[in-house]
Formats: structure tokens, C-alpha cells, sequence
């Protein structure tokens, strides 16, 4: 039993090693380390795997030498399977990548309004859907704001909107203060680069990086304390990529939700690229709101000012 198994349990620890050590795989060859990053949870799918083969093959020390990578993943990502929502809260936003290909944008506009948040930001917009997301939320959301294909509907007013610069060439980033009953707090949507896995340049995410540390920069230059960044990054917060952004605000989910909260793809969730950061204010609750008709999931959060 302790003889057989060999591999198993080598294979068992370089698993252990990858997670460990995913921010030295280098980004040099295709941006190996960032995709990597990206679906770093899913590693831990390698476990029951090992533990089968490990059976299979009846040897203990293959089953024993899998506990290095159950540790391992338990204490990077087991603090993300519990509930940590709490109740109370001031403020409810909302951020969805509605895309632009979507079949049903009034319905869409419904069903991210139900989630009760106070303010909602909405991405990737094309000039035929806007006029239609101006209408289905005017009731509810009377101040609102569009720049490029990024915008903002809020019950409260707003005031010094503006378009940020992500490096792009054309507008998918802006923003704004919104005047709370608590005070005033800056909100910033944005919408970064699209990435691919292409099989002759890996993962092209460079596109994506550059406006990273764009909107980095000027989040960081934010004269308000309180900031909330809603949008779509095509990135998870492990993804060192985005450190621009991420070294200095949190995430909702990671703070005050139950589970990974993936948004995408909507069909079967397997990455968390929709982003609800904050700094400055403190995280009560996070969720996924149901599918609309885009690829990607809206997703909520609660915060207390």
C-alpha cells in the first residue's frame, strides 16, 4: 500500500505547488500566470481526482500525499464557501455586462432593478439599446448618465461625471459622485479589454492590462474616501494583472458573500469577472442576481457607509 501510488502522490504535490506558487509562473510565454490566475479555484477539482486514482490504485500513500493539496486550496479559498452576508447597510448597487447582442434589453433592465439596488451600472451599451434602458428604468432611477458604452442609473443625484481614460482610443469607463443620504461617494464603471486564448498567442490579455493600470491610476487620484468600482474587468481578483486596481480595494464577494459568486459564462459560471470593489466603505452583503438575456451574470452588493 505505501509502495504503490508513487506518482499519484508526486502529481499530488505539484498541484500543491502550482497553487501555491501561481504568482511565479511567469506571464513572459502568453500570459501563462495570468490564465492561470484566472481559473485558480478550479484547481482544486484535481483533489477528488487524485483521491480516485488513488483508491483505484489502493495505496496509502497517494491518498495521504493528497491531503497536501486539499490543505493548500482549503486555506486559499475555503474562506469564500461560507455565508459571510450580514444584514443592515446603506447603499445597493448593481453592475451588469448586458451585451450588446442582447435580445431583450427591457427585460434585462427589469430584472437587474429588482435586485433593489440604489444604484445600477450597465455595460457594454449600444446606441440602439440605450434610448430602451432610459425608458425601462426612468420611473425608478431618475438621474442617469451614459458615456461610450458604460452608464450609470441611480435614485440619487448625481454630479461631476465624467469619462475616464483607459487607454482604449474610445470611452468604456466613467465617473461619477452620487449624492447618498450618507454622504458622497465616487463611482467609477468600467468596462476593461476583452481577453482570448488563442492557440498561436496564449492569452491575450495585454490590451486588457494597459487599461488596468489606466483605471488604477485614477482610482488612486480619487479625492473622495468612499469609492465604488462596478463593472466588468475580464479578470478574477487573483489575475496579478489587475494589481493596479485590486492592491487597493476590496472585493464585495470576498468580504460579504457566500461562495466564488462566478458571472460568467451565464450558462455555466466559471469565472468571476464581473467586479463589485469598494474602498473606504465596508461590505454587508454580495450576490448573483438571475439570468438575463446577456452572457454574463449581474451581480449586487450592500454597503455600509
Amino acid at each position: 500500500m505505501w509502495r504503490r501510488g508513487i506518482v499519484l502522490a508526486v502529481c499530488a504535490v505539484v498541484l500543491a505547488l502550482v497553487m501555491i506558487l501561481h504568482a511565479d509562473v511567469p506571464n513572459r510565454a502568453g500570459n501563462l500566470g495570468s490564465l492561470l490566475e484566472t481559473f485558480l479555484p478550479w484547481l482544486g477539482l484535481g483533489v477528488p481526482v487524485l483521491v480516485v486514482l488513488g483508491l483505484l490504485r489502493r495505496s496509502a500513500t497517494a491518498l495521504v500525499a493528497t491531503l497536501i493539496p486539499l490543505v493548500v486550496w482549503a486555506n486559499m479559498f475555503g474562506g469564500l464557501i461560507t455565508d459571510k452576508s450580514g444584514g443592515g447597510g446603506d447603499l445597493t448597487v448593481a453592475t451588469h455586462n448586458v451585451n450588446a447582442e442582447n435580445g431583450d434589453p427591457e427585460g434585462t433592465a427589469r430584472s437587474v432593478a429588482a435586485s433593489g439596488a440604489q444604484v445600477i451600472a450597465l455595460e457594454e451599451l449600444t446606441e440602439d439599446a440605450v434610448p430602451v434602458y432610459e425608458r425601462a428604468l426612468a420611473k425608478e432611477y431618475p438621474h442617469h448618465q451614459v458615456a461610450g458604452t458604460v452608464g450609470v442609473w441611480s435614485k440619487y443625484p448625481l454630479s461631476a461625471t465624467r469619462p475616464v481614460d483607459i487607454k482604449l482610443g474610445w470611452t468604456r469607463a466613467l465617473r461619477t459622485t452620487v449624492a447618498t443620504d450618507r454622504g458622497d461617494v465616487a463611482v467609477y464603471v468600467a468596462h476593461l479589454p476583452s481577453v482570448r486564448v488563442k492557440l498561436d498567442a496564449g492569452f491575450t490579455a495585454s490590451r486588457r492590462d494597459q487599461s488596468a493600470d489606466a483605471l488604477g491610476e485614477a482610482i488612486a487620484r480619487e479625492q473622495l474616501d468612499d469609492v465604488i468600482l462596478l463593472g466588468d474587468l475580464n479578470g478574477t481578483m487573483n489575475d496579478r494583472s489587475l494589481r493596479a486596481v485590486t492592491s487597493q480595494m476590496r472585493s464585495t464577494q470576498g468580504a460579504a458573500g457566500d461562495g466564488f459568486g462566478f458571472s460568467w459564462p451565464a450558462k455555466f459560471p466559471m469565472a468571476r469577472i464581473d467586479q463589485i470593489l469598494v474602498k473606504g466603505v465596508e461590505p454587508k452583503r454580495s450576490w448573483s442576481l438571475t439570468r438575463t438575456g446577456s452572457d454574463h451574470l449581474p451581480i449586487a452588493a450592500t454597503v455600509t457607509l
